[in-house]
């Protein structure tokens, strides 16, 4: 069954969402994170994608009390990003309750401290961001493209140790048009031991369930939650 991991994106301690990574499209959809965590745990969520985006911005946690707050007031299995650059950073983030840790960022600009922390922390605590935008990782906030190819990209990272990987076709986030499902069934067939976490796109509830049918180990899933798209009813008859 596939893991359902409803997204907290955090920009002045609300949360919001973006489109396509842009800042200039944010949309605040509570000033509550704690609340809307706690009402994806109620629909029997036992997952979160918390992300940092201020933190993202200025490379450098910045909403690490919300992810303490969130860890200490439910029991939701968090994974962070956004801001985790440095061995300080990721530190902050464990210890303020996160239970996996995401980088992208740094592991496309600094894969010796990204190597170290899958060696330190183990490949069930690191998750791999393999972002991408025609097939080609994307990085900062999808705000700089690079010419490296996604599945190499994960391909090197799997033979060092990765066996989580969380990738976002940056072309289909926040626009609700469907998740890219060619990319993860590429990745899919060519890792078949990688625990692939869809992220981008989800339109509707149909596309968790094609994306279950696929076997893929998970989907976070934005803004279809918070324009009504898909209910936490329906997530949590899913989870049953």
């Amino acid at each position: 069954m596939i893991q359902i991991i409803p997204a907290i994106d955090l920009i002045d301690g609300h949360c919001v969402r973006l489109t396509q990574g842009d800042y200039s499209q944010k949309k605040i959809y509570n000033e509550n994170p704690l609340e809307v965590a706690k009402s994806f745990e109620d629909a029997g969520i036992t997952r979160l994608h918390l992300v940092d985006l201020d933190g993202a911005k200025q490379k450098r946690i910045i909403n690490h009390k919300i992810l303490e707050l969130i860890a200490t007031k439910t029991n939701l299995h968090i994974d962070f990003g956004g801001g985790v650059q440095s061995d300080e950073m990721i530190e902050i983030a464990f210890n303020s309750g996160a239970k996996q840790v995401t980088g992208g960022s740094v592991a496309v600009k600094n894969p010796v401290l990204f190597e170290s922390w899958l060696q330190t922390y183990g490949g069930e605590k690191i998750i791999l961001g393999a972002d991408a935008r025609d097939e080609k990782i994307a990085i900062s906030g999808w705000e700089e493209a690079t010419t490296k190819s996604v599945y190499d990209f994960v391909g090197e990272y799997i033979k060092k140790g990765a066996k989580y990987a969380i990738s976002t076709d940056v072309a289909k986030d926040g626009l609700l048009q469907g998740p890219s499902f060619d990319l993860y069934q590429n990745l899919q067939d060519q890792f078949p031991d990688l625990q692939i976490i869809a992220s981008g796109g989800v339109a509707e509830f149909d596309d968790i369930v094609k994306l279950n049918d696929m076997n893929i180990f998970g989907v976070i899933v934005g803004k279809a939650i918070y324009e009504g798209r898909v209910t936490l009813k329906q997530l949590a008859e899913f989870n049953r």
